[in-house]
């Protein structure tokens, strides 16, 4: 039952992860593939059968609804890397005062289609990743609780391992407690459900409390987040020559032969002509914002912009962007295919200055950031 987040596949992926699945969670946060190919994602049909197929796994699937409130953990294993975070539901409240901090603009379009979807259900089918400053006093309550017997464990088919815990109540309360101290926590990935949460709770809240007070989360300490790049290709060279371009690129910045990946923070890779090449931009000024210093900004205020006439990469569909975790084969084969022109990839951005970026009310360029592992969806659900 257990699915990927709606939003790291499109709907042809999403059909064939489902398909033979009539349990997969994919039914209700991609009910398109459930509807004639070509369907639009935001017809008015689409969240129709979300509604009808979550009820039908309500009924259908092994869905347990908790007859009180509780904390769970949630522990991610990927190869070596293992993270866990706490598991619960956090305040709207907060996130609208600004005590619950965000990194990234949204666009109307995603929160519209989330929005209702959340008020199709009346649920929260999506956890939001949220991260906090690591504080030991969290780090030992979490290691009692993984002591016990798990409520889910399993390892999925991309090889990822998802383990669950549900606290008992003394130790839920103990780890509440522990989280009043924390002075800020911020969304790492989500920032969509975040705020159709919010959007959702004006609409059915109407100043009255109630489960739409909450939105699902999970949050993990800060020391044990785990970022990759999310690196970009382009489909032409905007109205340049390969040569032209390389020239301009060599006008500005010093331009050689590198890897696939960049060696450190000032350097991209980008692949062109089916040869890998290092974009060295240099030292940063002193009073460039901490946003501005990022190498996914300096690429785009000093290549994508200037020289490949991409503007607001949010809304030109000349521009794709490709999670870190397919490599940099996936970079090189849009390429040779023709699809793209050139790609870039990207040096990772550090849970560091994710956190000075939002401490300082700044927001990072749209797609800087790939999480992984990814939480499931399906797991826990936020009835509203």
């Amino acid at each position: 039952m257990a699915a990927v987040p709606y939003d790291v596949v499109n709907t042809e992926e999403a059909r064939a992860l489902a398909a033979g699945n009539p349990l997969s969670f994919l039914h209700a946060s991609r009910p398109e593939i459930d509807l004639p190919v070509g369907t639009s994602s935001f017809a008015d049909e689409v969240y129709l059968r979300a509604t009808a197929n979550f009820d039908q796994l309500r009924r259908e699937a092994p869905l347990v609804l908790e007859d009180a409130p509780t904390v769970y953990l949630y522990r991610l294993s990927m190869g070596a890397h293992e993270q866990i975070g706490v598991a619960a539901c956090f305040s709207v409240e907060e996130y609208d005062r600004g005590q619950i901090l965000r990194h990234e603009r949204t666009r109307l379009d995603k929160e519209d289609d989330r929005t209702r979807h959340m008020l199709g259900l009346r649920a929260q089918t999506g956890p939001v990743f949220l991260t906090y400053r690591a504080r030991p006093v969290v780090d030992t309550l979490v290691e009692q609780v993984t002591g016990t017997v798990p409520l889910y464990d399993f390892t999925a088919a991309d090889g990822v391992r998802h383990t669950v815990w549900r606290t008992e109540a003394p130790l839920a309360h103990r780890l509440r407690e522990a989280f009043v101290a924390v002075p800020a926590l911020y969304i790492a990935d989500g920032h969509h459900r975040a705020a159709s949460a919010a959007r959702a709770r004006q609409r059915l809240g109407g100043g009255e409390p109630g489960e739409w007070d909450w939105f699902l989360g999970v949050a993990f300490p800060h020391s044990q987040v785990r970022i990759l790049a999310y690196n970009r290709v382009v489909t032409d060279l905007g109205g340049h020559t390969p040569d032209a371009f390389l020239r301009g690129l060599g006008g500005r910045f010093t331009l050689r032969d590198g890897p696939a990946i960049p060696e450190r923070r000032g350097e991209v890779a980008m692949f062109l002509g089916d040869r890998w090449r290092t974009i060295e931009f240099g030292g940063t000024t002193a009073t460039a914002s901490p946003a501005d210093r990022l190498d996914v900004a300096r690429l785009q205020d000093g290549v994508l912009g200037p020289l490949l006439q991409i503007g607001d990469v949010r809304t030109d569909p000349r521009i794709d962007f490709v999670g870190g975790s397919r490599g940099t084969t996936a970079l090189e084969d849009r390429v040779r295919s023709g699809s793209a022109a050139v790609a870039f990839s990207l040096h990772p951005v550090s849970v560091e200055d994710l956190m000075a970026i939002s401490d300082s009310g700044g927001m990072m360029p749209p797609k800087s950031t790939w999480f992984e592992p990814k939480l499931r969806d399906g797991l826990l659900t936020h009835l509203i």
